[in-house]
């Protein structure tokens, strides 16, 4: 390259530089003075909120002094008010401590007119004492006794009226009830037999149910545990057994048997298995039918299959299902009658013989039993209540409890509900005679209107009127205590004084 161009190059290169550098230096003195300017704008402006602070902050300050001075004031008012209750208060219980001094002094003074009072009475005492020549303890004995015969007439006369009037309201009120109830409820009252009777179409059929050395027979007996009597009746055949139950499975089986012609020991337990499964269901259906004749719903299916066992039980030849259903019904129209609980009622009414689906095998009364099976299978305890009580050995503890003990006596004792044979009804006609006998002042007693009322006569100078009332009462305590028996019985004690004479 030549020598001229490079300096001339140089030459331009420094010229640009210093040009450059020129620019730069007027940009920078621009740029200090453009920031000088701004920063004297922001001093300014801080100095400004600087001095608008410190302003605010007075007057905080100064508020704040106020505030403290007011508390102060009030602070010390209610210290004032403090020291000026404490004062009052002070006086109060100087007031009270001279009271308290008046007080016991008048005490004392109390004290001393009482023991003056009593030496005054213990003098009157002994001179009255002296005078009357009896003890204050002989003087009370004779007032009582004066008092008491002069009054002992009127009480007589007072007790009897009362008992009268109340009797009689009872009777004409509960009579009324259970009349009512009586009269909206009509059923069957046929007695049932401990035998189930089977008609045959021909004697040949006979030789069949015998089967070869007597082995069909046997099956079947032994199948059931029924008692099968083929030879006592022309033309049927007789089951007998204590348990209603079983009768049942072994007609069932028995008319299976008969229709299907098929006779031998193998047909005779499936066809025995499969009459115990009809029973089955039949109980069940039985449980269900009456809960929904008497219009009890929410029965747990474990009471409603004890309950159907009950139709094949029978007391004292009483169909007892039909007895429960016939309660029921009596016992929601008493409830309703007095103010009860309608559903309770009628739902303990229903299964207060529950206890007589159970067998042997379970200990106690029925009663008992049936409210704790209750129990055990949730049905509410008023229910269970009710059923356990509707007999005497347990206090009745609930309208409900008497309702269906009322029910219950009314269905067992009406005409032709119950066999009862003539060796039991002589047998309850002496006990009844027997413990009115056991008491003292008896002269004699009779059982009258079939075992319903009983007649005690009593030597009128053992037994006054007084206490004739009182052993009317005893007789009839020891007969609920001691004997089972339908309905109520009147226990009727007369007292009697004859004289006699004769004209010459």
């Amino acid at each position: 390259m030549d020598p001229i161009t490079i300096v001339l190059a140089v030459a331009g290169l420094a010229a640009g530089f210093g040009a450059s550098t020129a620019v730069t230096q007027k940009r920078v003195g621009a740029s200090k003075e453009a920031a000088s300017k701004e920063l004297a704008q922001a001093k300014k402006e801080a100095n400004k909120e600087l001095a608008k602070a410190r302003e605010e902050a007075a007057a905080v300050a100064e508020e704040a002094r106020k505030d403290e001075q007011t508390r102060r004031r009030e602070i010390k008012q209610i210290e004032q008010r403090l020291l000026d209750r404490e004062e009052a208060l002070d006086k109060k219980l100087d007031a009270l401590d001279k009271r308290n001094e008046n007080l016991r002094k008048a005490e004392d003074e109390a004290e001393e007119l009482k023991n003056e009072i009593r030496a005054v009475r213990v003098k009157q005492q002994e001179k009255l004492e002296k005078i009357a020549k009896l003890t204050k303890t002989e003087a009370a004995e004779k007032l009582m006794q004066m008092t008491e015969r002069d009054i002992k007439g009127d009480l007589i006369g007072l007790i009897s009226k009362m008992q009268k009037e109340a009797q009689v309201d009872a009777e004409e009120q509960a009579g009324s009830i259970i009349a009512q109830a009586m009269e909206r409820m009509a059923s069957e009252v046929t007695a049932e037999r401990t035998i189930t009777s089977l008609k045959l179409e021909d004697e040949e059929m006979k030789g069949r149910i015998i089967g070869k050395e007597g082995r069909n027979i046997q099956a079947l007996q032994r199948a059931t545990g029924v008692d099968i009597m083929v030879d006592d009746t022309p033309g049927y055949v007789v089951l007998s057994s204590f348990d209603p139950v079983r009768r049942e499975v072994a007609r069932q089986a028995l008319e299976m048997l008969l229709k299907d012609g098929r006779v031998h020991p193998g047909r005779i337990e499936e066809v025995v298995e499969k009459a115990q499964k009809n029973v089955h269901k039949d109980v069940v259906r039985a449980g269900e039918d009456a809960a929904r004749e008497v219009g009890v719903i929410g029965i747990p299916r474990e009471i409603l299959e004890l309950l159907g066992e009950l139709k094949f039980r029978t007391s004292y030849g009483q169909n007892v299902l039909n007895h429960s259903t016939e309660m029921a019904h009596m016992a929601g129209i008493i409830a309703e009658e007095l103010n009860a609980d309608v559903k309770t009622t009628k739902y303990a009414a229903l299964v207060h013989d529950l206890g007589k689906a159970m067998t042997h095998k379970m200990e106690g009364k029925h009663h008992h039993i049936s409210g704790e099976m209750l129990r055990k299978y949730g049905a509410p305890e008023a229910v269970a209540l009710a059923a356990e009580q509707h007999h005497d050995d347990v206090e009745a503890t609930t309208t409900e409890a008497l309702i269906v003990r009322v029910v219950d006596a009314v269905s067992a004792s009406r005409p032709g509900a119950r066999n009862i044979s003539a060796e039991n009804f002589v047998e309850r006609m002496k006990d009844l005679e027997n413990v009115a006998n056991s008491f003292k002042g008896i002269e004699k007693s009779y059982a009258i209107s079939a075992g319903r009322e009983v007649r005690v006569f009593v030597r009128p100078k053992d037994i006054d009127d007084l206490s004739a009332i009182k052993l009317a009462r005893d007789i009839a305590t020891k007969i609920e205590a001691s004997m089972q028996y339908p309905g109520t019985i009147k226990v009727n004690v007369i007292r009697e004084t004859r004289a006699v004479e004769f004209a010459k």
